[in-house]
Order: C-alpha cells, then structure tokens, then sequence
C-alpha cells in the first residue's frame, strides 16, 4: 500500500473513532444532562403520565392524582384539606417547581428515586411505581392550631419532646396547593398569591424567623444556670431597676412598671417577664457566651432539615453591650422561627435533651415495604444539665400558674410556659408580634408535647397584643389536642 492511500485510510481511521467517541459522549453524558433538563418537557409529561405516590398522615393521603382532560399532562396532583396541610406538602405542579415535602421526595413519588428500583429495572430503565411518604403530623393538633390561629397572621409547631416527631406545622394566612397543579390554570393562582401582601405562599413556621421578644429569655437564663453565674432559678440576681444600658443613657424598661423586678430571682424575672433583669444578665454573661448557648439550641444553623430546609434564626456577632443588653431580651438582631422556639421548649422539657425534630417517619415503595426509617435515626443531644433543666421547668410552670401565661392553664396537664411581646419597625412604630412558647405533660398518661406559636398580626387593638392574650389560647388548643 502507498504511503498517500496508507495516510488516506488512517485519516478516515480516525474520523470513524471521533465520530463513535462523539455518538458515546452524547448518548451517555449530555443524553443523561438533556433529559435531566428541567426545560425537557418529555419530563413533565413522564412525571404525570400515571399518578404520584402519596404524602400520609394518621394512614390517611392527603394528597391524590386525578385525570385530566385535552392535555399531553395525563394527570394532576390533587389535595385533600389543601389549606389545612399547606406548609407540611407543599405542592407538586405541572407549571412550578415542586415545593415542601413535594420538592423534597418528588423522585419518590414520581417513581424515579434509585431506592425503588429492582435490578430488572436498573438494566431496561423501566420506570418504577412510585413509593409514598408517611409523616409525623398528628391531624387533631394540625386542626386545633389552624382552627386557633383563624384569621391571624402567624404560625405554629408541635413536637413530641421525647422522639422529636413534629406534630403540626401550621402557617396563616394559608392556600390551596390545588391552585397550583393544573399548567393550564396556574400561571393566574401563582400571580394572585404572590401579589397577597399576607403572602399565604410564606411558611412563616419554618422559614420566616422574626424577634423572638421575651421567649429568649429561656436561652439567657440557661445560659446563666449552666455557667454558674446564678446557682439555681430563685437566687437573687443583681439586677437595678430601671437599668441603664452600658454606654448609653436609655434605660431598659419593662412593660409591668409595679412588678418586683429589682435584683429579681430568674422565676420571678420569668413570671414577671422582668427586661432589665435579662438585659443586665447578657451582659454579665458576655454575648459569646449567650450565642454559644442559643447555637446549642439550634440557633445560627443554616442546614436545619426536617427535612425541610428550615430558615437559620440568628444569634448575632460583633455587638456592642447595648446590643447584648438588647439581644437578652430577644430584640435587637435576634431571630427565631416557631420551629425553633418549639425546639427550646423541647429540649427544657426532655431533661435537656433535644431530639432531632423531623416530620416524616418513614418512606416506603408502593407495596409498603419502608426504605427509610426517620425515627428510628432520629439522634439527641444534650443542650442543657437535666438540673438545669427541671429548674427551668419550675419556673416555666410558675409563669403559668402565676405569672403571664396563665391562658396556657390546663386542668389534668402540667403547663410551663413562656410569653413574649416582640416590638420592630423604626421607633417600635409597628404592631409588636406576640410569642408563646410551652410545654405540657398529661398527669395521668405521660404524654408530652412541646409547642411555639408566633401571631405576626391581628385584629387586636396594638395595646391588647400579647403572648398570652393572642398566641397562648393557640398553644392551649394544640396542648389539649396532643395529650387527650
């Protein structure tokens, strides 16, 4: 053979093997990133070419598929209490991106997750049947802190203090994900939900954290006990009244002016919600250490699943000693969602324990055979001493038996409890956001939950607003429903 043909044959050698290179790279990367493609129709119209798996709570979907008519789309995600369960599913659309629990286990309900494939399936790429996800949500407390909150702006938690099972999660104003899940209709939903200025699409349980107010005292005075700066919840603090932040000539008042809030005990300054005795105590304390207590709880940890991705509350850096002051009292910079509130109340109520708060128990395929067992892997962690602890649970319990959360009482159940009255907007101008966190165990069974309701607004008068006249008859509801 010549050398010109020998040449010719090797050049079109090569062309050969580029284009089977190219034929491979195509078929197997960028086939796998087109079909992946979030703009690939083929993919929504597979997604809903048979119905979803389900979301579970109590045994019972909540959530459905139903036929369509005159579409590619061959079925729709439909929701049974839509309102109601909102911020736990959150909603599956033709149109949008999967949100809540929809977004977090779409693969699981369309089919798709690798844990539900066979071996026969992972060889063909035969799509499975599609596997369900049960929850931990406890109907009776979802409805009780729906019902309770009505028409306020706000939202609610339950948690189980002993397994971390999240009980409710309950966000007001709230909407129907059915508005959503048709791609024909959608686009109207979505632009009239998102222009509502009570943005109901806001799951202000989970991702919108907001001054904590007085609540936050429970995290000061933990702070205080565990470092020793007080032996226990009835010494006398050194605590002036009025007190006069460091470096500035404001003093912090409280909204009591007669109560006996000078050098007051922690019980006492919790009973009374007394500012100056926690203002002064962060201070004392150090803003390190008040923010290394309220981490422990939770606070500042941007990767809070449960498993949805809740939004951090923040504990702030860098302040000034007014600030500290300020930060004792839950103003300031610091923030926190009802998820977290709840978790404080939780962990004081377990011993000083806090398990992990998760609210899906399991996930199963479609023949109920569970993958994945969240309850089991559910870890704890000791956040405060079980003695620090019971004399938190003391003083809680003083606050509603004796002091300003007595809207929380419940016969046959020991009630602790905290109020809070959070002030924002420039000069305290606007309507404060009224807190109740709490705990409550049966007497007679030992069953215990731990809740946090946060009322953003409402019809009552600015004077009328507090923790314990708008959030605690919420928190009572939801008690009674978790421990009949």
């Amino acid at each position: 053979m010549n050398k010109t043909i020998r040449r010719a044959s090797v050049f079109a050698l090569l062309l050969v093997l580029a284009l089977l290179v190219r034929a491979t790279w195509v078929q197997f990367y960028d086939g796998k990133a087109l079909a992946d493609d979030n703009d690939n129709r083929r993919n929504v119209i597979e997604t809903y070419s048979r119905p979803l798996g389900n979301i579970i709570v109590a045994g019972d979907a909540i959530t459905g598929s139903t036929r369509t008519k005159g579409s590619d789309l061959a079925y729709k995600r439909t929701y049974r209490n839509g309102k109601l369960y909102a911020a736990v599913t959150g909603y599956a659309s033709q149109a949008y991106a999967a949100t809540q629990l929809e977004g977090i286990y779409k693969d699981l309900l369309n089919g798709t997750d690798n844990q539900l494939k066979s071996v026969l399936d992972t060889v063909t790429g035969k799509r499975s049947d599609p596997g369900n996800v049960l929850t931990t949500i406890d109907p009776a407390v979802q409805k009780a802190a729906y019902d309770a909150l009505g028409g306020n702006k706000g939202a609610a938690v339950a948690v189980d203090p002993k397994t971390g099972r999240i009980l409710a999660v309950v966000s007001t104003p709230s909407y129907d994900p059915g508005q959503l899940t048709d791609a024909n209709t959608a686009g109207a939903a979505w632009k009239k939900l998102n222009a509502d200025k009570d943005k109901p699409l806001t799951n202000r349980a989970l991702r919108q954290p907001l001054p904590p107010g007085s609540t936050f005292k429970l995290v000061v005075a933990a702070a205080a006990l565990e470092d020793g700066l007080y032996k226990n919840v009835d010494e006398h603090t050194d605590s002036p009244d009025p007190y006069v932040m460091p470096g500035t000539t404001r003093p912090l008042e409280n909204e009591n002016k007669s109560a006996p809030c000078e050098n007051a005990s922690i019980r006492v300054a919790l009973r009374y919600s007394c500012n100056n005795v926690f203002g002064k105590m962060a201070v004392n304390l150090g803003q390190d250490k008040v923010r290394a207590m309220a981490e422990k709880f939770g606070f500042n940890d941007d990767e809070l699943d449960v498993p949805v991705r809740a939004y951090a509350s923040v504990y702030p850096s860098d302040m000034d000693k007014a600030q500290t002051a300020l930060s004792g009292i839950g103003q300031f910079d610091v923030t926190a969602t009802p998820l977290q509130m709840a978790m404080v109340s939780a962990a004081i109520a377990n011993g000083g324990k806090l398990v992990s708060p998760h609210m899906v128990s399991q996930i199963t395929d479609s023949g109920g055979d569970v993958l994945k067992d969240y309850d089991d892997s559910a870890d704890s962690k000791e956040i405060v001493s079980s003695s620090t602890a019971e004399q938190l649970q003391s003083a809680m319990e003083t606050v509603v038996k004796d002091g300003t959360g007595t809207n929380a009482l419940i016969d046959g159940v020991t009630v602790g409890g905290k109020t809070g009255t959070a002030q924002h907007g420039e000069n305290n101008s606007k309507t404060p956001y009224a807190w109740f966190t709490s705990y409550g165990k049966s007497d007679s069974s030992g069953k215990e939950v731990a809740v946090a309701v946060m009322v953003e607004q409402s019809d009552a008068a600015r004077s009328e607003v507090s923790g314990n006249g708008l959030a605690a008859p919420v928190a009572k509801a939801m008690m009674q429903a978790a421990l009949k």
